[in-house]
């Protein structure tokens, strides 16, 4: 095990990395009570070395690991890669490329949903991770033996199960696949979403343009305080209390108190006063200027039973090319599609559209029928 603790050290273990056509990342890091993750460790291996970079050590510059990341001649492999990027892309303005996310591609080539680490170097390997550490505070130091080993572990295994899943996407011809998906992983929108579409996040429970008004402007407000303050959405407000916000509309600090959903003291701390000012932001919003409350299209007659049809037929699909359901449509997908032939769905463009979407289609406008013979459903051309 090679612990780095300063910049030489880094610099020749990036060098040895970057003369390699892969290596495995992975970080670990707080985030309870911030907004932007505290990075507190990095590991790292190529084929035959790895490494963990004590990010804490006094005086070490990351500059070489970052432009690892940024070397288009090495691949960089994750497992659940989206949190190890964010952090990535939040300290150096960059985004790692190319990457290879294993979970995405255990997804690919029929390891089930979303599976975990453990369990994919257990079905790939046959090696078991312990994982008795994974609650440690990764910002104590000094960090233990079996502490290290157990952070270590998350890139030596994952040497073996990239080799694995790659092998077996080259040869179902899938590769492609996965890297569609690496487009989604590498694009800055992913990690950088404007405050003002903070109510995305949010259940829409508004009824009237000027809640919707309040919904908008009050979680934009959050989103900005909580960046500001680096402390999580929730300290700042709670969900429910934007809902309560957006119902009742308080207009000064008396009313705003008498919220149940917001914290006792909530006059007296930094936000107060804030808050009131978002609020009657949009009480001057003249009423034509409001904004429309987004409104789910109305599905035309039979799109339950359609979906129904399409969910059967999702799942013949996953059986016949073994493809985790997730990774090609969901339901929300399945409804989308029965309801408009042209729905902008991830599972109507691209290798999906190829595996499944194009059948969907014939299958939703009669060009092919479902059967059931000898206790197996079957795809039947009219």
């Amino acid at each position: 095990m090679q612990i780095i603790s300063d910049t030489k050290a880094l610099s020749a273990a990036c060098a040895k990395c970057a003369e390699h056509p892969y290596c495995t990342v992975d970080t670990e890091f707080l985030r309870e009570s911030t907004f932007w993750p505290i990075l507190c460790l990095v590991q790292m291996a190529c084929p035959y070395d790895e490494w963990i970079i004590d990010i804490q050590a006094d005086g070490i510059d990351l500059s070489p690991f970052f432009e690892l990341m940024a070397n288009k001649k090495v691949v960089k492999v994750f497992h659940a890669a989206r949190q190890d990027v964010e952090i990535i892309y939040k300290l150096a303005g960059l985004i790692p490329t190319p990457i290879f996310d294993s979970q995405v591609a255990a997804m690919v080539c029929g390891y089930g949903d979303s599976i975990s680490y453990d369990q994919l170097v257990y079905k790939i390997s046959g090696h078991t991770v312990d994982k008795s550490s994974r609650f440690t505070d990764w910002s104590k130091r000094p960090l233990s033996q079996k502490q290290l080993e157990y952070a270590l572990a998350d890139v030596t295994h994952l040497r073996d199960v990239y080799l694995s899943l790659n092998a077996s996407l080259s040869e179902q011809d899938r590769s492609h696949w996965v890297a569609e998906e690496m487009e989604i992983l590498t694009s800055p929108e992913t990690y950088d979403t404007p405050p003002e579409n903070a109510w995305k996040r949010l259940k829409m429970r508004a009824r009237k343009p000027r809640e919707f008004a309040l919904l908008k402007e009050v979680a934009k407000w959050r989103e900005e305080t909580a960046r500001a303050n680096d402390v999580p959405r929730g300290r700042v407000i709670r969900d429910d209390a934007i809902y309560d916000i957006c119902s009742r509309a308080p207009s000064n600090m008396k009313q705003l108190t008498e919220l149940r959903s917001l914290s006792r003291g909530f006059d007296k701390n930094r936000y107060g006063d804030s808050l009131l000012k978002a609020i009657a932001v949009t009480k001057e919003i003249p009423y034509d200027q409001l904004p429309k409350i987004p409104r789910p299209k109305q599905a035309p007659e039979g799109c339950a039973a359609a979906t129904e049809m399409l969910k059967v037929l999702l799942k013949v699909t996953v059986e016949k090319y073994g493809v985790a359901a997730k990774i090609i449509a969901t339901v929300d997908d399945l409804e989308k599609i029965a309801a408009d032939d042209n729905a902008d769905v991830a599972a109507l463009k691209g290798w999906r559209k190829e595996l499944f979407g194009n059948k969907a289609l014939d299958l939703k406008n009669g060009r092919i029928a479902l059967g059931y013979k000898n206790r197996s459903v079957l795809v039947i051309n009219t």
